[in-house]
């Protein structure tokens, strides 16, 4: 008599476990590390932190755990990312452009234009980078660094290469940042500054690149400039999502011979749905404070992820062009956003 044999069922999710077990225990890692004070005040956060350790991982142990790990780390670097993105919608208000007024806001989309606009001349015209790697650096500058480079990816299609060198030039020039800014508030009062800033604030939180960087600067100078900072840099944020639409229609046209398929990012519509909501109806503060801990967790995951799909050698390929880049970015946040905030901000406050 014959037995009927019965093969055992196989879980749809079980080939991205492991991966995603990976990322998330680099992730939580990287958020322990995150909270050290001496890293906190270098203004290298939890996200800066991940990438670290994933590149570390991925040029030395990980190539031999790819064929079981690969699926998992593609979903932690793809749609763990659009969800954290989302979820940093939570972060903010739209009664938070109050608190910066339109000369805030005004300041703030004439940076992200003309910082983005100057890295398309320069990287691509001028330095003939490929046109992604110099957007992806355009929008860590003008925006909000690490979180921009990354959100940006997947609306160009870019290469984990292209995004981590991006990265890179934020960390870099972002950390030089933290240092420089105090010492020009001390310097905007004396006669060879020659130009005194209404609010200080204002300036740092609308040329610094990360969050994490705008708060380590200004907490070097004082409460209230932190307090202004940290707004304007999250007003700053919520013009991700505009600019990823404006992005996505004018990311140019298709190679020859194929036709070009428009890429709507969608989780920036359900960005600005949660800023939407968490201005009407606010989550309770236990739980928002779970979901700022979730949110950087998933993208903790998701910068893992990039570090762990990223070589070194293809770094090291890029050469100095991204590197004079962000310098010539950096240089126009510093020099040209002192002359447009002290402008706008005359003109418009």
């Amino acid at each position: 008599m014959r037995t009927a044999s019965h093969s055992p069922a196989i879980n749809p999710l079980s080939p991205f476990v492991p991966g995603l077990l990976l990322a998330a225990a680099v992730a939580w890692a990287s958020v322990q590390l995150g909270d050290i004070g001496w890293l906190q005040a270098h203004g290298f956060s939890a996200l800066t932190v991940a990438i670290v350790i994933g590149i570390l991982l991925g040029n030395t142990i990980y190539p031999r755990m790819a064929p079981r790990c690969g699926e998992g780390v593609r979903l932690s670097k793809q749609t763990l990312l659009r969800a954290g993105i989302i979820l940093y919608g939570f972060r903010l208000t739209l009664q938070d452009i109050a608190h910066v007024g339109v000369a805030g806001v005004v300041i703030d989309a004439a940076m992200l234009l003309s910082t983005f606009g100057l890295a398309w001349v320069v990287g691509v015209k001028l330095l003939r980078l490929e046109r992604d790697a110099a957007l992806l650096i355009g929008a860590g500058s003008a925006i909000c660094g690490a979180a921009a480079v990354m959100a940006t990816e997947p609306v160009l299609r870019a290469r984990s290469e292209q995004v981590t060198v991006a990265i890179s030039t934020v960390v870099i020039f972002g950390s030089l940042a933290i240092f420089l800014y105090p010492l020009l508030h001390g310097l905007q009062a004396e006669p060879a500054w020659g130009l005194r800033l209404p609010d200080f604030g204002i300036y740092i939180g609308s040329t610094v690149h990360e969050v994490a960087q705008v708060l380590a600067a200004a907490r070097s100078i004082d409460q209230h400039t932190a307090d202004t900072a940290v707004i304007a840099k999250m007003v700053r944020v919520m013009m991700l999502a505009p600019f990823l639409l404006m992005l996505s229609i004018k990311a140019g046209p298709a190679p020859a011979g194929e036709r070009r398929k428009l890429s709507i990012p969608w989780f920036a519509f359900a960005f600005i749905g949660v800023v939407v909501l968490n201005s009407v109806m606010p989550l309770p503060v236990a739980l928002n404070r779970l979901v700022m801990q979730v949110d950087t967790l998933l993208l903790a995951m998701a910068m893992a992820a990039l570090g762990l799909t990223t070589h070194l050698s293809a770094i090291r390929n890029a050469g100095l062009k991204p590197i004079i880049l962000g310098a010539v970015l950096f240089a126009w946040l510093v020099v040209g956003g002192a002359l447009v905030n002290g402008a706008l901000e005359r003109l418009l406050g």
